[in-house]
């Protein structure tokens, strides 16, 4: 069975930039899905609701985040992508100097 995280980020809160913002990931730079998917990310969804962004990730048993920053810092078009999307993100309160995407913790789930 594969592993989902959930994180979560938050947008500066102005609507022309979350237009933009969503303008960018319907045309997600090819090199981008290309690191997404060689690291072991098998699926990747994104939810917004106000300024507020929710990613949901299912990874196989090669994905570690230590690896995909490993590999995102050597990868030239995923630094030029992570510095453009600082443009529209900010960290959500009580993240780290730098920190983008937090880990969620799980707190309910309903097995039916």
């Amino acid at each position: 069975m594969n592993k989902r995280y959930c994180l979560t980020l938050d947008m500066v809160p102005n609507d022309q930039l979350i237009a933009e913002y969503e303008e960018m990931h319907r045309k997600v730079w090819p090199e981008i899905i290309e690191s997404i998917t060689s690291a072991g990310i098998e699926n990747m969804e994104i939810y917004r609701t106000g300024n507020r962004l929710f990613m949901i990730m299912e990874v196989n048993d090669t994905f570690s985040f230590d690896r995909k920053s490993a590999m995102d810092a050597s990868n030239e078009k995923v630094q030029e992508w992570e510095a453009l999307m600082w443009k529209y993100q900010q960290a959500v309160p009580g993240a780290k100097p730098g920190e983008k995407w937090i880990m969620m913790d799980k707190i309910f789930e309903l097995n039916a």
